[in-house]
């Protein structure tokens, strides 16, 4: 059988090398045909037969994804809010869990348009907290807070949470504070100084102006929205006295000063005619444009911040201290490490504010937010 076997492969062997070559190739590549036609065959029968299909199962967390409710129907602005803040509720307690889940979706929130957003994706989270031994804790803390938020309910208001902001005064100050948004920018940029930081001082000034003459106000400056313009003993919107803005040019100019500014400041306020004191009160008291009334008071908060920083204490971001020495003035900024915030005392309605704790609520109310924001840094280059 064996000897038979070889005399066959022998014949086989003699057949393929009496073959001339093209012959040769030729088979070669025919049989290499054939078994690729068989291979694609094989492949195309194993597929209709359905050897291949992956028949799938149902999820065993298919129920509880279904038990998420999500919105129904256009819900109203104050409801998108109300599932908003119960999503960052939720956030919250997440994030005693796993921090890192937390932020990752809070991050991701900063992109979504959905007012529901927070709440699906920690829901969608909470599936795999429901067999965990720290999901077990922080089911037991979520239940916790919500009973204890059903059980006590704080009645709401519709009024602003402080005091001074519900006087008809302020409504009518915050839209001529927005037709000043142009000049302000622009007093902010060439003085890199926030503008929410200058709209600040400007706001305490205003009030306490509107509420020392607060008949005459309502009734001239009321209706036509206009921003008051002192002229006496204190200069222009902001009220700036006069050897304030003085010592402010100083200070720009004298390098050696521990307010100075930089040399690119150095030529922000100069003079254009000889008669310097005019020329001075002109520029603060302008009805029309208020562009120095605001470059001076950024002034005063930068060269303030800088006096304080070079003397070893950073009140960059205590905007309570910079605005209550903005109102005081450059002799009162005496730095040390306790600073007080205060300054003149405002009534508003029957209730009795400082100059610096106005400037303060407004800068950290929100109130504008959307034309005057609070940047990373109040002071920049």
């Amino acid at each position: 059988m064996q000897q038979e076997s070889k005399i066959e492969k022998k014949c086989l062997f003699s057949l393929w090398k009496s073959m001339k070559w093209r012959t040769r190739i030729c088979q070669i590549f025919l049989h290499l045909f054939a078994f690729a036609g068989m291979a694609i065959l094989g492949a195309w029968a194993i597929y209709q037969l359905g050897l291949t299909n992956d028949g799938g199962k149902v999820d065993d967390n298919n129920r509880y994804l279904a038990n998420y409710r999500e919105p129904v129907g256009e819900a109203d602005s104050a409801q998108q809010f109300n599932d908003m803040m119960d999503g960052f509720i939720d956030l919250a307690l997440l994030n005693k869990a796993y921090p890192l889940n937390a932020h990752l979706i809070y991050e991701a929130s900063q992109h979504c348009k959905r007012p529901d957003c927070i709440k699906c994706m920690v829901y969608a989270a909470n599936m795999y907290l429901q067999v965990d031994s720290i999901g077990n804790h922080y089911n037991q803390l979520k239940s916790a807070v919500e009973n204890s938020i059903t059980q006590n309910p704080i009645s709401s208001s519709d009024q602003n949470l402080i005091p001074w902001m519900n006087d008809s005064a302020w409504v009518v100050l915050k839209d001529a504070i927005v037709r000043d948004k142009e000049v302000i920018e622009k007093a902010a940029q060439m003085t890199g100084v926030e503008p929410r930081m200058i709209v600040s001082c400007l706001v305490g000034e205003q009030i306490r102006l509107f509420n020392s003459k607060r008949e005459m106000y309502k009734k001239y400056l009321g209706p036509m929205k206009v921003l008051s313009v002192q002229s006496k003993f204190s200069w222009g919107i902001n009220g700036i006295k006069e050897f304030t803005a003085m010592a402010v040019e100083r200070n720009l100019k004298d390098s050696l000063s521990i307010y100075y500014m930089g040399k690119k400041y150095e030529n922000l306020l100069d003079f254009k005619t000889e008669d310097i004191a005019t020329e001075r009160f002109n520029r603060l008291v302008d009805y029309h444009n208020h562009l120095y009334s605001y470059l001076y008071t950024a002034c005063i908060l930068k060269q303030t911040m800088l006096q304080w920083q070079r003397s070893g204490y950073d009140i960059s971001n205590r905007p309570d201290i910079l605005f209550t020495l903005f109102n005081l003035g450059f002799q009162a900024s005496k730095p040390g490490p306790s600073p007080r915030c205060g300054g003149s005392t405002i009534e508003v309605c029957g209730k009795r504010y400082t100059f610096g704790v106005i400037g303060n609520d407004f800068y950290f109310s929100g109130e504008l937010a959307e034309h005057f924001p609070i940047l990373e840094k109040p002071f920049y280059d």
